[in-house]
């Protein structure tokens, strides 16, 4: 019999990762989100009384998104424009339906160094040709000037980047965001813009979200990262008008809508965002300062770049930098620190950094103190007997 899998099309590393090996009685500190909510938290802080549960009609919603919700996105994210808001299943809904429409082959398109498999997906599947932005010329807040210049040049079609960056916490200042949006508008191309960890800072203020004010970009959002809701499985794309209705025979074709349930669930939780966003962000906060004291006690084992923004890091692992270890060894390691110790981190191979893993600051105090302890006790020991 032959494959079912069209040639090169193996599942990416993260979701394979965690269909593998996430599961009870873990220390998962590897996310890239909040921990989440339970649905009585959600009743609680929403303000969802059953009476209001009970009224909704199950029928059919829109393919754009019910008029409630996409108004509360659109508050929030889109200047009140909500003609301007698609609702999806989960932001990766939202990308593969914009980007899957946005796309031609042969457009050029600059994608960010270690992005989201999907925001590098669907450019790859599009024929289109591509240019990295690497991780390095992202510093302080700003794009290496030159490097912007050299890569964002006339013809290109798109820019596709995420900050805060998962899974390095790298982000933009307020004047680097002003610098990618005026570089893209000079050269007439679509800045998308991921901002799925956008409500989560720890250097800046949270950034504007740009395709509320600059008409050619695409920004995505989800509940699943900084809201603490990723069982929800709602996402949203903000973006011009246009494109969205572009995406609908596609859409047409595949999920159709959301659940009206679900619409008036994510209506509420919009907006009552600050309470479930600060609840969850200050936890990540505390739990930010405990991995920093971990990291200086750590150095001669590991290294880092403190992230600015969302809630995870990429630490470096010195041994596997000092060899050369090849992206096997990492994976490896992790695989060795979940059966020794019941820990679990992403290896760096899902975002192409063969020496790193993705360390996930946002889940409960207590289990991430006792995941970092156990990371600990593991590396210590292992390097003992080198």
């Amino acid at each position: 019999m032959s494959s079912l899998r069209p040639p090169g099309e193996d599942p990416p590393v993260l979701e394979e990762w965690y269909r593998r090996h996430l599961g009870p009685g873990i220390h998962d500190i590897s996310s890239s989100g909040v921990h989440p909510y339970t649905f009585a938290e959600i009743r609680t802080m929403c303000r969802i009384p059953a009476e209001d549960l009970d009224a909704v009609v199950m029928d059919d919603s829109v393919s754009q998104g019910g008029a409630g919700i996409r108004q509360a996105i659109a508050d929030r994210y889109a200047g009140g424009d909500a003609d301007r808001v698609l609702v999806t299943h989960g932001s990766s809904e939202a990308i593969a339906l914009t980007l899957g429409t946005l796309l031609r082959p042969g457009d050029r398109v600059v994608v960010q160094q270690g992005i989201y498999h999907s925001l590098g997906h669907y450019p790859r599947a599009a024929g289109c040709e591509l240019a990295e932005l690497p991780a390095a010329a992202v510093r302080d807040g700003e794009i290496d000037q030159s490097v912007l210049e050299g890569l964002v040049t006339a013809g290109t079609a798109a820019v596709v980047v995420n900050f805060p960056h998962n899974p390095s916490g790298a982000t933009l200042s307020p004047q680097g965001l002003k610098a990618l949006t005026e570089r893209t508008a000079s050269v007439g191309a679509t800045l998308v813009w991921d901002a799925a960890t956008a409500e989560i800072t720890h250097r800046w203020d949270v950034l504007p979200d740009p395709a509320a004010t600059h008409g050619d970009t695409v920004s995505y959002g989800t509940f699943s990262k900084t809201f603490g809701l990723p069982g929800l499985r709602v996402g949203w794309a903000v973006a011009p008008p246009g494109l969205i209705t572009a995406t609908f025979p596609l859409r047409d074709r595949t999920t159709l809508f959301l659940s009206p349930l679900v619409e008036l669930i994510a209506e509420r939780a919009m907006r009552h965002a600050d309470v479930l966003v600060r609840t969850r962000a200050a936890e990540a906060r505390r739990n930010l300062a405990h991995l920093t004291a971990w990291m200086a006690e750590h150095e001669d084992l590991v290294r880092w770049r403190p992230p600015e923004g969302g809630v995870c890091a990429l630490p470096v692992f010195r041994e596997l930098e000092r060899t050369s270890a090849g992206p096997a060894t990492v994976e490896r390691l992790c695989l060795e620190l979940l059966s020794r110790h019941h820990t679990l981190l992403v290896p760096g191979t899902a975002f192409g950094a063969p020496y790193g893993a993705r360390l996930g600051f946002g889940g409960p105090e207590e289990h991430f103190r006792a995941g970092l302890a156990e990371l600990s006790e593991f590396l210590r020991t292992r390097g003992a007997a080198r």
